[in-house]
């Protein structure tokens, strides 16, 4: 795993870039935490996959501001741009020394699908690393669950939502084992918590510093 002080830069350099990035990077290091211990993973398994979690989105620190923030939908083009960011994050850890197959992998994979449909690489089913198969629901889950340019309402029908969407996507983006445990999670109530404090409205969330307060009240501003 990468040292804890290279973490924390790259972290940063996340908040920096976009707040709303930087808000859904610490949901899903939360919601993945919480499906690894439903599979009774160990304390260092757990590290890892925490510390993948994190830092899943880093590539996206290269994407323009304009496609990154956009409100509408994206151009074929725009697109092309977004689906660099898993492979250019995958390049930057590597650079920076890397070496943990767990952190690489679900960096890498997290947005391909079970039918081959995803990307970069449009590895399908079993030939998708582990890690990066079942972060996916967890990616998924919180896209669909957290406010975005074109979201502005977010909840418990949200969530419902995102669960029915989840389910069914099993077998051709999901794996159903993952969609059940975590949407077993959902039933029971044990991660709500984490959509309701770490929001995006949070003005000074207690994982980020005042640089990303700064941000977070600017993106509170009416536009």
């Amino acid at each position: 795993m990468p040292p804890p002080e290279t973490v924390q830069l790259l972290l940063r350099e996340i908040e920096s870039k976009d707040y709303v990035t930087a808000a859904h990077t610490w949901r899903v290091v939360l919601y993945t935490r919480a499906l690894a211990e439903f599979f009774g993973l160990d304390r260092d398994a757990i590290a890892r996959l925490s510390i993948a979690a994190a830092l899943h989105d880093i590539g996206k620190v290269e994407t323009p501001d304009a496609i990154l923030r956009k409100a509408g939908p994206l151009t074929p083009d725009e697109f092309e741009i977004i689906k660099a960011h898993p492979g250019a994050g995958h390049a930057r850890l590597l650079a920076l020394g890397e070496t943990d197959p767990l952190v690489l992998d679900l960096v890498r994979h997290h947005h391909e699908r079970l039918d081959g449909l995803g990307y970069p690489d449009g590895l399908a089913g079993d030939a998708i690393p582990a890690p990066a198969r079942y972060f996916s629901v967890v990616d998924s889950f919180d896209a669909l669950t957290s406010l975005r340019p074109y979201r502005r309402s977010i909840g418990p029908e949200a969530e419902r939502n995102a669960i029915r969407e989840l389910r069914d996507g099993v077998g051709s983006r999901y794996c159903a084992e993952c969609v059940e445990a975590f949407a077993r999670l959902h039933e029971r109530g044990e991660i709500s918590w984490i959509g309701e404090h770490y929001n995006d409205r949070c003005v000074l969330p207690p994982f980020v510093g005042e640089g990303s307060a700064r941000s977070a009240r600017r993106a509170e501003r009416p536009a």
